[in-house]
């Protein structure tokens, strides 16, 4: 992610204001409401009113959106990938990648067992200009044979990462070294292609964005944010959280934001924005030859879409895949679920 707008809790509290949320913001804290008070005019001496049914689950869909702005700045900044270090060899961008069990905490104290690479879910961001020359080391740290799939990169076939097609897997304790030039220019990712509907689910996944040397060819955006969306093993998140550990795109009134959407799940995830069109400008890394407006975005498993923002009208809007038992129950709101706050 990369962006200059900065806003804290505070500032999302009168963001939230301006939206008209309703929410009770302004008195939040981060502290977590089981039950509506009683009002101060009471009568103390009368037994104490139960909650209804219906204010149980209003107290818990207010508690989820508390702890997410509460949350705020913390798990911005461990939820946005942060991007891979490399070193140069002979003018080689040379990277280095360890396959690792994990126990990952998707949200505030639950943790899952899990897959990382460098111990992290998603994978730490590969970026790099059409053209380079890449080397990726892999080694294997997982107690199964694995490897790595350049998805939507265009490599040499024994470089593509599919064990007994295009390679040996790659056997717990081995390294194995990919080679190739970084082209198309585009979102792409990476992520395992062995025993992949759990290796991939439980978190063998990352994004691999490849830059066009000529920035003009693409849309001009004022910051950029990538989602990688997934389900099964560790559950429906995005980027390795579900809400309320999730985090919000920030954004100021008249800022282009470009979102890259990549689904790494074994399911359709249609992900909705309020309060605006999203514009659509590619397609698994592809420039279209007509952008289109949309806001909702389906996304099936392996695709990626670019998109760009322009956020105009000011608030806090939700962002969320619109299956909705992805996104909302009687409990609050949970898993793919994030906010767009504009100021």
């Amino acid at each position: 992610m990369t962006t200059d707008a900065k806003l804290n809790r505070r500032q999302f509290l009168t963001v939230a204001g301006v939206a008209g949320l309703g929410l009770g913001l302004a008195a939040c804290t981060s502290e977590t409401t089981t039950a509506p008070a009683t009002t101060p005019m009471a009568d103390m001496s009368a037994p104490a009113a139960q909650a209804t049914p219906a204010e149980d689950m209003d107290a818990l869909h207010e508690q989820g959106v508390k702890q997410f702005v509460a949350g705020i700045e913390a798990n911005a900044k461990v939820f946005w990938p942060k991007r891979l270090p490399f070193t140069l060899d002979n003018g080689v961008k040379v990277f280095q990648i360890t396959c690792q069990d994990v126990q990952w905490e998707t949200k505030p104290g639950e943790k899952v067992t899990a897959m990382g690479y460098n111990g992290v879910v998603p994978g730490p961001e590969i970026r790099v200009t059409e053209g380079d020359r890449v080397r990726v080391v892999v080694k294997n740290e997982l107690k199964e044979s694995t490897a790595i799939h350049w998805h939507g990169v265009h490599t040499p076939n024994n470089m593509d990462g599919v064990p007994f097609l295009t390679q040996p897997p790659i056997k717990p304790g081995q390294t194995f070294t990919y080679e190739f030039t970084a082209k198309p220019i585009g979102s792409h990712m990476y992520h395992s292609h062995h025993n992949a509907a759990d290796q991939v689910t439980k978190g063998l996944l990352g994004a691999f964005i490849v830059e066009p040397k000529d920035k003009s060819k693409e849309p001009a955006s004022d910051s950029d944010y990538t989602l990688i969306l997934n389900d099964a093993n560790i559950g429906l998140t995005l980027n390795g959280k579900s809400f309320p550990a999730t985090a919000p795109i920030l954004a100021k009134v008249g800022e282009k934001v470009r979102v890259r959407f990549m689904n790494e799940g074994l399911i359709i995830h249609p992900m909705h924005l309020h309060g605006m069109y999203m514009q659509v400008f590619a397609e698994d890394g592809a420039l279209l030859s007509a952008p289109y407006q949309c806001d909702t975005l389906n996304l099936a498993p392996g695709q990626r879409f670019d998109v760009l923002i322009d956020c105009q009208e000011p608030g806090a809007w939700a962002f969320h895949c619109h299956i909705l038992t992805h996104a909302e129950s009687p409990h609050g709101m949970f898993g793919m679920v994030t906010a767009l706050i504009i100021k």
